[in-house]
């Protein structure tokens, strides 16, 4: 039996969410620019919606290397705006070139691990089998997939916990059961993308403060 997620990415869809991430838009239009831009790539594959993630190449060293993560990067003085470093971004690292009329919008400024804000762009890809993918070897280990109806099963959802001075304080998501992990940022972005696609289906278990607490947070408990 087929899964009631090939809605989600239908034009009734698209015009919902743009609506409610415009308004969002005019919301937090007072917002300070954020420093870097992620694309959070909808496509569908098979005809089933679904998510591209990238793991971040090995090459790159440092605290991401190895992540799941979408396509993205800190923002070049040339950019216009966050869509044009998302944009920029993506053709940067998977060749592929993708025009303004692919955005539906983006979702709220959320702080990386450095507490520097990273603003989420969503776009539709379309079908991925009509694109041709050449990944960067520096910066993209590899692409994958996974189902949005994969996404939105309760047994593919995670939680960890996360204490300061012993006690509970805030909780970050994570999911599980694909090809690889997705957690920290990513994960975050992964449960408001699904939040403004299915609100209906999927509500959110975790509390993510508004700033990042100092330091690298303690080994919390998940589930």
């Amino acid at each position: 039996m087929a899964e009631p997620c090939g809605g989600l990415l239908s034009s009734g869809s698209e015009r919902r969410c743009r609506a409610r991430l415009a308004a969002a838009g005019r919301r937090g239009a007072a917002a300070a620019a954020a420093a870097a831009a992620v694309l959070v790539p909808l496509c569908s594959v098979r005809g089933r919606p679904a998510l591209l993630f990238t793991l971040r190449s090995r090459r790159l060293g440092g605290p991401h290397s190895g992540d799941v993560s979408f396509p993205g990067g800190r923002r070049d003085p040339a950019d216009g705006d966050a869509v044009a470093t998302a944009l920029r971004e993506t053709r940067e690292e998977l060749g592929l070139e993708l025009g303004p009329p692919s955005v539906w919008g983006q979702l709220r400024l959320l702080p990386d691990r450095q507490g520097q804000m990273v603003a989420p762009v969503v776009a539709n890809l379309g079908a991925l089998e009509d694109l041709t993918l050449t990944p960067n070897p520096d910066e993209v280990e590899e692409v994958f997939t996974l189902p949005l109806a994969h996404l939105l099963r309760e047994e593919n959802q995670g939680y960890t916990h996360f204490r300061t001075a012993g006690r509970y304080s805030y909780t970050l998501p994570v999911f599980l059961n694909g090809p690889h992990k997705v957690w920290g940022l990513t994960a975050i972005i992964t449960e408001l993308t699904l939040e403004l696609l299915a609100p209906d289906r999927y509500r959110r278990k975790t509390h993510v403060l508004a700033r990042r607490p100092s330091g690298r947070p303690p080994e919390g408990s998940s589930a």
